[in-house]
């Protein structure tokens, strides 16, 4: 204990005679130059990683009695947060050092009641531990879409790129409302809710909670979803909370979101004309192909429904389509990809569908090393303008030190360099249809 107490009473000296202090730099940068300073990781696996950002936080738990010495020495400023339309403020505050030892400072994993003499729940120890973050959510165009066991959305996208920050995976629960999936994190049976939960639902439960788009709502609107699809935490004392808010706030982060919000962009199909032109092929024309469609999509492993999705972006399911480039049929394959493919007659429907399916079975083993859902995207891509397109962009993502393996990350690529390329616009586009399309179909036969 000696060492502890000495610690504490010459932090303040040390942080003052390096200029720390008298230079008001906030917690969050002295966190960072402890940690760059103190802390050498023994390994880049991802086990390693999450083995040590468990260690740092069980440490800085644990040392709450430096933390207020340096803030009686000076008030250094919080973190903090607006909640909604209640204006709740979480402010928040760390100091790390992570040179002392955390074996003797780390709190129990799996037990969900344990807390700090704060109250804070230590929720974020235990998903460090288990190497999983569980998700309690419900389904919706804002949150996440589930059929078949493929899960995608906005909000579950940016949950699970939030996991992938921490190195640890999802584990998503779908529950019936918005109050059961937060009576869930109140009672410890998930880490965090994934909702479009009210202010006042959220304060009922008790859990803290913060925008998903860091209260931009004009983000949300734009592109047709919920403005208070949020994350809500048993505790904003908890390390979970305050990483979620680092990460969902970070300029950097931001303008990822709106790229995503781009890409799950609602708006498509409650344009009335557009809706209305889509129901009206799929009661007219698909009675006429959807056996063709369910039998090539069995041949070929994939959901006959996205091969119906694929067909009306192509040619809005008309067998005879002929576009001015020369591309024909419901599929509309250019001549060589349907002699490839074995198609002899590109407006026999059953033959074009089964080209089309073909092809799209090649691009996803093009890509095969992508993770679903990203790898269904990166085939639609493909299907669009090429494999090889896609994986220069691949290259150049992975240039900026990003993974080349996240839709997110490559739609983004297209995104900022549309201006000089406009087969980055029509991928896009084609891309982001297909999705509507396919989860209206969903909602439609389920």
């Amino acid at each position: 204990m000696v060492w502890f107490v000495g610690l504490c009473c010459i932090g303040q000296r040390t942080l003052t005679r390096h200029g720390w202090l008298d230079k008001g730099i906030s917690m969050q940068r002295l966190t960072n130059r402890l940690s760059s300073s103190n802390l050498t990781r023994s390994s880049n696996s991802k086990t390693s990683k999450r083995r040590d950002r468990f260690k740092q936080k069980s440490a800085r738990s644990s040392i709450k009695a430096l933390s207020t010495t340096l803030s009686r020495h000076r008030s250094l400023n919080p973190m903090s947060k607006k909640y909604g339309k209640g204006k709740r403020i979480a402010g928040l505050t760390i100091v790390a050092l992570l040179s002392i030892p955390a074996q003797s400072m780390v709190i129990k994993a799996h037990d969900n009641n344990a807390k700090d003499e704060q109250g804070a729940v230590h929720v974020y120890n235990d998903v460090m531990a288990t190497g999983v973050m569980r998700v309690a959510s419900v389904k919706s165009d804002s949150t996440f879409f589930a059929t078949d066991g493929f899960q995608h959305g906005f909000g579950y996208d940016l949950t699970r790129a939030y996991a992938q920050n921490l190195d640890v995976d999802i584990e998503l629960a779908e529950f019936a409302s918005d109050a059961e999936a937060l009576k869930a994190v109140a009672q410890g049976k998930a880490d965090v809710a994934l909702t479009t939960a009210s202010t006042e639902a959220i304060v009922s439960a008790e859990l803290a909670t913060m925008s998903v788009s860091c209260g931009r709502d004009e983000l949300m609107i734009e592109n047709g979803l919920h403005p208070k699809t949020s994350l809500s935490f048993r505790s904003p004392n908890d390390s979970l909370a305050l990483e979620a808010s680092h990460f969902v706030c970070d300029n950097k982060q931001l303008k990822d979101t709106a790229k995503v919000a781009n890409f799950y962009d609602q708006n498509l199909l409650k344009n009335d004309y557009n809706r209305q032109h889509f129901e009206k092929a799929l009661d007219n024309r698909l009675p006429n192909y959807q056996s063709s469609f369910e039998k090539q999509a069995q041949n070929y492993d994939h959901d006959w429904e996205l091969l119906v999705a694929m067909g009306y972006q192509e040619s809005h399911l008309d067998a005879n389509a002929v576009s001015p480039t020369g591309v024909q049929g419901l599929m509309m394959l250019t001549n060589a990809t349907a002699k490839e493919m074995g198609v002899s007659n590109r407006v026999d429907p059953y033959q074009s569908i089964g080209g089309g399916a073909k092809y799209l079975e090649q691009m996803k083993a093009e890509f095969a090393d992508v993770p679903n859902p990203d790898r269904l995207w990166f085939a639609l891509a493909s299907y669009n303008m090429g494999p090889n397109a896609v994986k220069r962009i691949q290259r150049q993502v992975e240039k900026q030190g990003k993974d080349g393996n996240s839709w997110a990350n490559v739609f983004a690529y297209m995104s900022d360099n549309k201006a000089s390329n406009s087969r980055y616009v029509q991928c896009m586009h084609y891309v982001t249809n297909i999705r509507s399309y396919l989860e209206s179909l969903k909602t439609r036969t389920t």
